[in-house]
């Protein structure tokens, strides 16, 4: 048994002084009828969750999909029942009947038999089994109990049969998003999606039966129900950011029934898109980029204001003064605006082709500049500079990183790993200039730069300068509205997201907010995952609903085929590599002065830093001890399936 984690525990109870009293207050304030609702739906799982046979969320919606009936192998024959192990220790299931209703035959195949027996699979096994010629499905055996959901993640399609299995859910093996078993609901991100969701039978020798929703069988993703617009509903939400945060908010918003006016004010051009894989791929086109095209809005009644922006918020009459001159009331607002790139005060960088790389806009222009002959710059030596010097040296004359410290990504991943980085870079023809900068860009009489001066005073040739030196936060627009900012721009809020003005909540890179783990008090990371969880936290919230945060930090990045994954937060003192860096094939161990792992690392080593995003969001801790042995260092992995200890 699993001990619950003393700081965890210490910081989620003094997490936001009105934690406790949120909750209770977002209780008082719902109608007696709902809390009788909430109640019978709490039930209805609780027995939906002893009976394998009548798996699949009632919650579920299929959007653009067709569906055809499989190929289905042969039934064994006898009589069909749902399954329960003998290891359970829930009460026998109720017998299924072999003949399905009329309404379940045409929403459901007929049973298929797949290449599996009951007896076949141990206790929280995870396996990948074909329902038909284009359709895996994951079969997973946990308390006794069969589950079938889709096979492969949502985001960019892993096995999922490779991934992290916890209590109830899986987590998906490359970045992290997370799947409820008995629903296919997506839990934690990247992605947008839920997966499809699989009734099981089981025949009388023990082979195992499928039925699949007709309309699942043509992709592996699934969008809940969505509800629209009702003209007598004169509420008003709105979501400004048109982000990964935004973009979810606004969905949740829908699927968690809320039918008053939905606006989402998006201050880009574009349709809410993937801002990942701008700085990866810069040859990508909207169309390839963005999360739902705009039927998918229009059919869900979400408003979209482009190319506008968010000039002032007035939370003493709730309302928004947009760009566009439009002055709107509302009822609750979600602010996710994020960030924009950092241009340094130094002299020349306003001249052109300095070039920052946040936006799908920020790439269309270094993409027009792109020629055999060009000699590229990237200052620092982020996450940003590496990924777009990467993209660009096989495609340009030359490429040169220009970093302060002795090798990249120090800060993020210690001296070692950096250093191996360090080598990828200069194995792929990249020259890195490292403990330098830049002090003055130099351009000619068309105000284009033409060479860059180093501290050292080394000129470096340069038609385009990349300026990878962060960024700020976008919260100007809070001035005098109410909502205090801190110092760097952030905003505090409550575990429930909500900021010291009520009906403002805040969520994605602005957000200075509690996480999962060590930290006690609020951070504020810019990661891609974090801000869709976000989003969905406060869309849940902002409908009535009570759902905390419990956010896992997971991020990942592609460097010349190398992704490397982490997981966590927090300082520390030593890093334990298992593995090879030579052959980037490694796990690297964040150990902080406490003896305690703050954060996972790897490369070329899946599922392991998903499994430890599954153990830290069970409230676990991996020690220095756990982890000293190299014959023993992986054994921690397999608790993430045991229960924590409770505490009263």
């Amino acid at each position: 048994m699993w001990q619950p984690c003393w700081r965890l525990t210490l910081n989620l109870a003094h997490a936001n002084t009105g934690g406790i009293r949120n909750v209770l207050r977002r209780l008082q304030h719902r109608p007696s009828q709902h809390l009788k609702i909430l109640n019978a739906q709490w039930s209805e799982s609780h027995l939906h969750n002893r009976n394998i046979h009548t798996m699949g969320s009632i919650n579920c919606k299929e959007y653009k999909t067709t569906g055809s009936t499989p190929k289905k192998r042969k039934s064994p024959g006898g009589a069909v029942g749902s399954y329960q192990s003998k290891c359970s220790t829930q009460s026998p299931s109720t017998t299924m009947s072999s003949q399905p209703s009329t309404a379940d035959a045409v929403e459901y195949t007929d049973p298929v038999a797949v290449e599996c027996n009951v007896a076949d699979l141990k206790e929280n096994e995870m396996r990948q089994v074909d329902f038909d010629e284009d359709t895996r499905v994951l079969l997973v055996k946990q308390n006794g109990s069969l589950k079938a959901v889709g096979a492969k993640c949502s985001h960019y399609g892993a096995p999922l049969s490779t991934g992290a299995l916890g209590m109830g859910r899986v987590r998906c093996p490359w970045h992290g998003a997370c799947f409820n078993l008995d629903t296919g609901d997506i839990e934690d991100f990247p992605g947008l999606d839920s997966i499809p969701c699989y009734r099981v039978e089981v025949g009388n020798e023990g082979q195992v039966l499928l039925r699949a929703k007709r309309s699942d069988l043509t992709q592996n993703k699934r969008l809940k129900n969505m509800v629209n617009r009702k003209p007598e509903d004169k509420r008003v939400f709105i979501v400004v950011g048109g982000g990964p945060s935004g973009a979810v908010a606004a969905e949740t918003i829908r699927q968690e029934g809320f039918t008053g006016r939905l606006i989402l004010v998006c201050r880009e051009e574009y349709l809410p898109y993937d801002r990942v894989k701008i700085s990866k791929a810069m040859n990508l086109e909207i169309e390839q980029l963005r999360f739902r095209d705009e039927d998918f809005y229009k059919e869900h009644d979400i408003e979209l204001w482009q190319g506008v922006a968010a000039d002032q918020l007035d939370t003493a009459q709730k309302e928004l003064h947009c760009s566009n001159g439009y002055v709107v009331k509302y009822d609750k607002i979600y602010l996710a605006t994020g960030c924009s790139a950092f241009r340094p005060p130094i002299p020349g960088v306003n001249l052109t082709n300095v070039r920052t790389v946040r936006e799908l806009a920020d790439t269309k222009a270094i993409r027009d500049l792109i020629t055999p002959e060009l000699r590229v710059v990237c200052l620092g030596s982020s996450f940003i500079a590496l990924e777009a010097a990467a993209t660009l040296v096989s495609k340009v004359a030359s490429v040169t990183v220009v970093g302060r410290e002795n090798v990249p990504l120090k800060a993020v991943f210690g001296a070692e790993i950096g250093q191996r980085v360090l080598q990828l870079f200069e194995d792929n023809k990249v020259e890195m200039r490292m403990e330098s900068g830049i002090t003055e860009i130099v351009g000619d009489e068309e105000g284009k730069v033409t060479e860059v001066v180093l501290v050292d005073e080394t000129r470096l040739p340069c038609d385009l300068l990349i300026l990878g030196t962060g960024s700020k936060l976008n919260t100007q627009f809070l001035a005098k509205s109410g909502v205090k900012v801190n110092r760097n721009g952030s905003v505090d809020v409550t575990d429930f997201l909500e900021s010291n003005v009520p009906d403002v909540y805040v969520g994605g890179d602005i957000a200075n907010a509690h996480i999962h783990g060590l930290a006690h008090d609020r951070v504020n990371i810019g990661h891609y995952q974090l801000a869709q969880y976000h989003g969905r936290v406060a869309a849940i919230n902002m409908c009535g609903g009570v759902k905390k945060l419990k956010a896992v930090p997971f991020f990942f990045t592609l460097i010349f085929g190398k992704g490397i994954r982490y997981c966590g937060h927090g300082s520390y003192k030593e890093v334990i590599i298992d593995g090879s860096l030579e052959d980037f094939k490694f796990v690297a161990y964040f150990v902080n002065e406490a003896d305690t792992v703050t954060a996972v690392a790897s490369c070329g080593r899946d599922p392991i830093v998903a499994q430890f995003a599954e153990l830290t969001s069970q409230g676990k801790c991996l020690g220095r001890g756990q982890i000293a042995d190299p014959a023993t260092r992986q054994d921690w992995t397999k608790k993430i399936t045991e229960p924590v200890a409770q505490y009263c």
